[in-house]
């Protein structure tokens, strides 16, 4: 298959995309916009008859002092991933992207490898001599997986020695997903487990409401995320960020970015922030103040989440990112537990692979990073 590739407009970005029956929302032409440090491109592939038949768009960071950059391709490209020969797809990437001043390529597959369901989980937390998601039997493998990570290594592209376990990429290569596709919502509330059920219950009874957000709720969004980064100790993201996204995601598309808060006697005990294209519905980032839990708001507002998905035609409900951790002991096991109560599926992405186009630079970029971790 004869293939070329060149740089396009955001409006025939996002018409492919809107084509598709979904793509990752880092994949989408306004997440350029969201991260605003990077500079961008919209990269289109073309058959012989000049039809677009791949997109992808390319985040480029700077190296300090050079000009040089890091060209990174977050859950993209958009492409034929399957295709019997990857090489025709991208080396022509590759080329481009060296041409542009790049040292080094990231990118991640959006291919996934294995799945999990809850009962396999399950089973695997309540055996001691199992630690690993990967330690247990997964109920779906994916053949043409194995094939692509196989084409890629002949190729040159490189991943890490961990293989992106947990969240050592930059995206997790792990998350918990679950699946709507010709499901009734009858069907996807009895597979909740039974802790999860009654804890819906037990918010309705205690009168939390779960409502929508704008623009001007964000700054009560981020006090709830302030608490949270506090009480897990992580480095929060500033409101100008989040402000950022949304003006940016529903000026593409005005249903591309939700905003839900769980409230009890008017108070907002949690928020979430929800990605929506095609067919994908994400749970993005959650939210939560250190009171009021003994009413469970954050089952109530993923329930109502979930809802809002199946309502929108959403074949999947994605809440991203877990550990592949199963020891009770982990700090990121309660990820897995929470996630596991919704009756859907862990799943494994191929992670996230490298392809040095000056190996001089990214010897020194690795040591420089290692230097910052």
């Amino acid at each position: 298959m004869t293939l070329t590739l060149r740089t396009i407009s955001r409006e025939q970005h996002l018409a492919y995309i809107q084509s598709l029956p979904a793509a990752s929302h880092m994949q989408v032409p306004a997440w350029a916009d969201v991260k605003a440090e990077w500079r961008s491109e919209s990269l289109g592939w073309f058959d012989t008859s000049g039809e677009l038949v791949g997109a992808g768009l390319v985040l480029y960071r700077q190296v300090p002092r050079v000009k040089r950059y890091l060209a990174y391709l977050p859950e993209g490209p958009v492409i034929n991933w399957f295709a019997p020969n990857l090489k025709d797809w991208l080396q022509p990437m590759l080329t481009h992207l060296k041409q542009q001043g790049a040292f080094t390529v990231k990118m991640g597959p959006p291919v996934i490898i294995r799945r999990w369901d809850a009962a396999a989980i399950k089973a695997g937390i309540q055996n001691q001599d199992v630690k690993r998601l990967r330690d247990v039997e997964a109920t779906h493998i994916e053949p043409r997986a194995f094939e692509v990570a196989d084409q890629l290594r002949r190729m040159g592209w490189q991943q890490g020695e961990e293989g992106g376990a947990g969240f050592a990429d930059v995206q997790p290569r792990y998350v918990f997903q679950v699946p709507l596709a010709d499901r009734s919502l009858e069907e996807v509330h009895k597979g909740f487990n039974q802790l999860w059920r009654r804890n819906i219950k037990k918010a309705e009874k205690a009168g939390v409401e779960v409502v929508q957000g704008g623009y001007d709720d964000l700054a009560e969004w981020q006090r709830l995320y302030e608490i949270t980064a506090e009480r897990d100790r992580f480095k929060p993201r500033p409101l100008s960020y989040f402000q950022r996204m949304w003006k940016a995601l529903n000026t593409e598309d005005p249903n591309r970015m939700r905003l839900y808060f769980a409230r009890h006697d008017g108070v907002n005990l949690s928020a979430a922030t929800m990605l929506v294209v095609g067919g994908h519905v994400w749970y993005s980032y959650g939210a939560s103040d250190n009171i009021g839990r003994e009413v469970r708001p954050s089952n109530a507002m993923q329930w109502q989440m979930l809802q809002d998905a199946y309502k929108l035609g959403a074949s999947v409900y994605d809440l991203r990112g877990i550990s592949d951790s199963l020891d009770e002991n982990d700090h990121l096991f309660g990820l897995i537990q929470f996630k596991v109560g919704t009756g859907g599926q862990a799943a494994e992405y191929l992670g996230e692979w490298d392809f040095p186009l000056n190996k001089l630079m990214q010897k020194a970029f690795d040591i420089a990073m290692s230097y910052r971790r």
